[in-house]
């Protein structure tokens, strides 16, 4: 007797509320059980990459290892992600035994201009990821090849609606870079056991996976190398926690949202985080970000592919979005979620145009040439929409800086646009130890105050690091959500407060900090030294008497 049939047995015998407590147990244990899978594909997944990093551990340098691994990868990805798309189809209409990987190229060309047209792109049987691994130890032009198919690849989109979304996506992956090796052999020697190590590593159907397995090769990958972050590559990389909290900030009261967008999108984690939270479904008209760093942007784009967002679904450009925004035609975003570069240098006023950019305009003042923190916060919510929600990492000097900060902020204040300030614990973030903000913003807020909340104590100790646990970011979520005082947490202050206050919004103002020195009853400490005293007076005259007895 299965489970279904037991739980009809109960019915039958008038057992509903065991055959809900049955279920119910049946349903912690299934959670139990996906778990621990997920725990267990992960841990493979991990040691399968850790075993290509150590193959190749003193010949390529961990921030371009990163690089060659998530193309890569991304090149298996899309490799099946057509063949499976085409075998579904053809099985669906009758062919059980259809295998695009085995069909001629002659055969295939019939379909280029339908999987265009449908995937965005168009891969040869020949070129496919698999039958190029199982001639790579034979192929003595293998870098030769490989940077054909990258190109063929790219070309194929060429003329789509897809051709920006695919344009320079392999540039970063130089398949005849010296890093590789000295000689063309050595070269293709590294690139065999690169191909052999990701063919290797347990993705299996990702549709059937409990983990998303490509994003989280991604991820794993961008922590092993984060200690680079900035260094090397233009890739600061946002915790996946801190990921966490912004986007369920940014959220709250939502279950679908128009438009997910990042100012300073980086490798994406943001735009993925929403993905993954709302569900990329609830993402109804996409995904949109703007990153000035080239290798980062293609990072990105390839990250959205490795997350299953087609083409379609997101919208990526290169670009300084300070100065040449590219989405002005796609503007206003329901979530705005952002950790741009802390403070820095931007044109400001030095660009005579800026001024009178109706994102900086309405502040009457540009943020300070040095720190372009407020620009990137002004353009944010420029084009957060009326029923939207921006949430934003700050670097904390902007909150009570004077100058043109004060003037921005004073307008932010007046106009009710800031609806939340959060002081984050230090050393969240990996190549910085200094304690981060959240500023949430609104165009739509309930009331003329603005929370402030201490989360300093929201986070436990790993390693060299801080790190937020799920019930940290839950319990910072539930106080920003129930907008209350809390002794020594938060506190809501009204905006004519904080204008008295020089619009100064650093938390430490309005959160009054815990007193954890030990309290000392003065009445027993005088008691305390009191009997001290009495006992160094018993004491004293007990040494003299023995000194006495000594001398005589």
């Amino acid at each position: 007797m299965n489970l279904l049939e037991f739980l009809r047995f109960i019915e039958k015998l008038g057992g509903k509320k065991y055959e809900f407590m049955i279920e119910c147990q049946y349903v912690k244990i299934w959670r139990k059980i996906m778990e621990n899978k997920k725990i267990r594909e992960r841990e493979e997944l991990h040691k399968a990459i850790w075993s290509i990093a150590d193959d190749l551990r003193g010949s390529v340098d961990g921030w371009d290892f990163k690089q060659y691994i998530l193309g890569i990868m991304f090149y298996r990805y899309i490799s099946e992600n057509m063949t499976n798309y085409i075998n579904e189809g053809e099985r669906k209409a009758g062919d059980d035994n259809f295998d695009y990987a085995k069909l001629s190229d002659e055969e295939a060309e019939t379909i280029r201009k339908e999987m265009v047209n449908e995937k965005g792109f168009f891969i040869l049987p020949s070129e496919l990821f698999t039958n190029v691994c199982k001639k790579a130890k034979d192929d003595e032009n293998l870098n030769e090849t490989l940077e054909r198919i990258f190109n063929n690849i790219e070309n194929s989109a060429k003329g789509a609606e897809s051709e920006e979304d695919f344009a320079g996506l392999f540039d970063d992956i130089d398949v005849n870079s010296n890093k590789l090796g000295a000689t063309v052999a050595k070269r293709n020697d590294k690139l065999v056991k690169i191909l052999d190590g990701i063919a290797n590593i347990p993705l299996g159907n990702y549709k059937d996976n409990s983990i998303d397995a490509f994003g989280d090769a991604y991820e794993f990958l961008m922590s092993m190398y984060a200690s680079n972050a900035g260094k090397s590559g233009g890739e600061f990389y946002t915790p996946q926690e801190v990921s966490e909290l912004l986007t369920r900030l940014a959220i709250v009261g939502k279950t679908s949202v128009n438009k997910v967008y990042d100012p300073a999108c980086g490798s994406g984690s943001l735009l993925l985080k929403s993905a993954k939270i709302l569900g990329k479904d609830n993402v109804r008209n996409g995904f949109y970000g703007q990153e000035i760093n080239l290798t980062t942007y293609n990072l990105c784009r390839i990250n959205m592919f490795l997350h299953d967002i087609d083409y379609d679904k997101f919208d990526i450009a290169c670009e300084d979005t300070l100065v040449s925004p590219e989405h002005w035609d796609d503007e206003p975003f329901e979530v705005i979620v952002s950790n741009p570069p802390y403070s820095i240098k931007w044109a400001g006023d030095d660009n005579a145009v800026l001024i009178n950019d109706p994102r900086y305009s309405p502040a009457g003042v540009l943020a300070p040439k040095s720190k372009a923190d407020f620009a990137f916060i002004m353009h944010s919510l420029s084009w957060l929409a009326t029923n939207g929600t921006a949430s934003i990492v700050c670097f904390p000097g902007i909150l009570y800086r004077g100058g043109a900060e004060q003037k921005i902020r004073k307008y932010l204040i007046d106009n009710n646009f800031v609806d939340c300030i959060i002081q984050l614990p230090d050393n969240l973030f990996f190549g910085t130890s200094i304690a981060t903000c959240i500023m949430v913003l609104k165009k739509s807020k309930k009331d003329n105050s603005t929370l402030f909340i201490d989360a300093t104590k929201e986070c436990v100790k790993v390693t060299n690091n801080n790190k937020l646990t799920d019930e940290n970011i839950e319990n910072v979520v539930k106080i920003f959500t129930d907008r209350k005082d809390i002794d020594y947490v938060s506190k809501l202050v009204s905006n004519k407060e904080i204008g008295e206050s020089d619009y100064n919004l650093s938390v430490s103002t309005y959160v009054e900090k815990e007193d954890t020195r030990e309290k000392i009853d003065i009445d027993v400490l005088n008691k305390e030294i009191d009997e001290i005293v009495a006992r160094e007076n018993v004491l004293r005259k007990e040494i003299e008497k023995i000194i006495a007895e000594i001398e005589v």
